[in-house]
């Protein structure tokens, strides 16, 4: 493990880790920017409890006090969930000012990558991954998720890439980039709150087995980076494609007419679009994170289990 002078892995992580039991890590964003509290904070402890019924030690990742963490403490977690959008939205970027001054920050899917690949966890489960937002070609507004893809060791496991980006230009700049997009599942990139996009995986895998190989065979050859893996929304709680598409075309163009861009331009959308849908957005965001712990939390045992 590199101990990082900046960094504070909780004992039960530590222990974990040093025993080569699996660990998931869990990104912050979502409680303090993702949904309402207190909602925000069940969830967090529902995912911390769906990945130890799935057989492994959750890692919620956030910077408290300017030191990062590996693994938070119910109060901690509470803290960003009562705090909510006033916690600093912490990407790569945002690290060095929020640790200098001893800042509270909630971490994005890079920065949650950036802390795990530190205290050596491999796989993380979040709800979507950022990407390139509609209109990117003259904007140039590129989520730092896909270039921490790039370069950082650690499998994500998502519902696919919100549809409020373009998923096409998304998949492109992934291609490019060297990360293998692969569907748990599904020859399809999913939609986050819709099973299908209409754009196709680099593969297929169908097991967490499958999976944990994949990622050995990566590393083992000393390809740097990570690897995106899309996990459908159980079919339950998948959206009308319709419905969502109207409500997320309704939201870009409210946050065009306000002039909203930058980071606070996904939270703006998704609030926007749990209003339009009545809220049905939110439930169906809630258990699709659920759904992709269960799988990070089996991908990890196997992969630890390759190392035994």
């Amino acid at each position: 493990m590199n101990m990082n002078p900046y960094l504070d892995v909780a004992p039960e992580v530590a222990a974990a880790l040093r025993e080569n039991r699996p660990v998931v890590a869990l990104e912050s964003t979502i409680i303090s920017h993702g949904m309402p509290y207190p909602q925000n904070v069940e969830t967090a402890l529902a995912v911390e409890e769906t990945v130890r019924q799935n057989g492994a030690v959750p890692a919620t990742i956030a910077v408290i006090g300017g030191r990062l963490k590996a693994g938070l403490s119910k109060d901690e977690i509470e803290l960003l969930g009562r705090e909510g959008a006033k916690v600093t939205k912490a990407s790569r970027r945002d690290l060095p000012a929020i640790v200098a001054r001893g800042m509270n920050g909630a971490t994005t899917v890079a920065t949650t990558m950036i802390i795990a690949a530190m205290a050596g966890i491999r796989v993380f489960a979040t709800g979507g991954v950022g990407g390139v937002h509609r209109g990117a070609e003259v904007t140039m507004d590129i989520s730092a998720d896909l270039e921490e893809l790039a370069m950082t060791d650690v499998m994500v496991i998502c519902a696919g890439a919100k549809s409020i980006l373009d998923l096409g230009l998304t998949l492109e700049y992934l291609e490019t980039k060297g990360v293998p997009v692969i569907g748990y599942g599904t020859d399809e990139l999913p939609a986050f709150y819709t099973r299908k996009s209409g754009f196709g995986v680099d593969y297929r895998v169908d097991s967490p087995e499958e999976l944990a190989k994949l990622l050995r065979a990566k590393w083992d050859m000393g390809l740097r980076g990570g690897v995106l893996v899309g996990n459908p929304i159980p079919e339950e709680y998948s959206m009308d494609p319709a419905v969502i598409n109207k409500a997320i075309d309704e939201a870009i163009e409210e946050a065009k007419r306000l002039g909203i861009r930058g980071k606070a331009t996904t939270p703006f959308l998704l609030a926007k679009v749990k209003d339009l849908t009545g809220g049905d957005s939110l439930s169906s965001n809630i258990q699709l994170v659920l759904n992709n712990a269960a799988l990070a939390a089996k991908t990890a045992a196997a992969f630890c289990a390759l190392s035994r």
